[in-house]
């Protein structure tokens, strides 16, 4: 079952069209990855899910019904632009924003106390914001963001500003919401980041979504029949006319070499696999699909600007 429906949502700013007929289904408890380039049409969408904006046409349902502005309690939302009270304690500020999303002061207390835990910022809950790091900082907000355990979070570029190690602190907790059953939106240009925790996305492009589905798929959509061979009696390898050709060969750590080959148009891969066993031992074989990075920029690069 879809939490999220949008149906044919159309937003224009001055005569800027930022959404023209968008459909996006997000499955409930899925970690759904919003992509697209700057000026996509990503942020105008978010906007309309947090009713910070309102569509021009079209439809939004959430968990089954049209949304409305009681479900806001239900999401939490962590911005591409930060914004915190500078001048306020952490925990005053953490107990302000969960005492706005509903929850009472003694709950508030409790959740607060055990995400200060988990990030290593007990001992600054008595410190004003102004005097926090960046990184510091970001995990503020996101406890901000997910204190009141929301059915549905956005993620923004969440990883804005954070080193590697504070990264994956971050993407793990992210994991652990959605193990307790949140549904998560997560916008990014971070492909890497995409591949390792989005089941399914949506690609927006000019206004209009180019590509979605389930990640996996989509990898297999756009594979380029290109294929890794481990071959352990050999330091060669020869392309094969009207089946194969090699692209990269390199010596094995384990012996013999790798070879990466693209099988040709119309060639058959039990044909090539076939073609290989006869001549080599194969120690490996695998296909090389194509990464999200990859497909972005060639679904991007592909697309020109509908006709408005």
């Amino acid at each position: 079952m879809n939490f999220i429906e949008v149906k044919d949502v159309v937003k224009q700013y001055d005569g800027h069209l930022a959404l023209n007929h968008v459909s996006v289904n997000v499955p409930r408890g899925c970690i759904f990855g919003l992509l697209g380039p700057n000026g996509a049409g990503k942020t105008s969408l978010i906007r309309i899910l947090n009713m910070i904006t309102r569509a021009d046409s079209g439809e939004v349902l959430f968990d089954g019904h049209p949304l409305h502005e009681k479900d806001i309690a239900n999401i939490g939302y962590l911005p591409e632009e930060r914004g915190l009270y500078r001048k306020m304690k952490v925990a005053d500020h953490i107990l302000y924003i969960a005492q706005l999303r509903g929850m009472s002061r003694t709950d508030a207390k409790a959740a607060m106390d055990e995400w200060l835990q988990r990030f290593n910022l007990t001992e600054w809950a008595g410190k004003r914001i102004e005097t926090l790091s960046k990184g510091m900082a970001q995990k503020v907000q996101f406890i901000n963001t997910v204190i009141h355990s929301p059915q549905l979070l956005i993620f923004d570029e969440p990883f804005s500003g954070f080193d590697p190690v504070n990264t994956e602190l971050l993407k793990k907790e992210i994991l652990h919401l959605h193990d307790k059953g949140a549904t998560i939106i997560f916008s990014t240009h971070n492909m890497g980041s995409v591949e390792e925790v989005c089941e399914e996305i949506a690609l927006i492009n000019h206004s209009q979504v180019v590509l979605d589905g389930k990640v996996s798929e989509i990898r297999r959509r756009f594979s380029k029949k290109l294929y890794q061979v481990g071959i352990s009696n050999t330091m060669k390898i020869d392309s094969a006319e009207g089946l194969y050709n090699v692209e990269q060969v390199e010596p094995s750590p384990l012996g013999g070499i790798i070879a990466n080959i693209r099988l040709d148009a119309d060639a058959s891969l039990h044909d090539a696999i076939a073609h290989l066993n006869d001549r080599y031992t194969l120690a490996a074989f695998q296909e090389l699909l194509p990464s999200m990075n990859e497909i972005f920029i060639e679904t991007v690069s592909t697309q020109t600007q509908p006709t408005q």
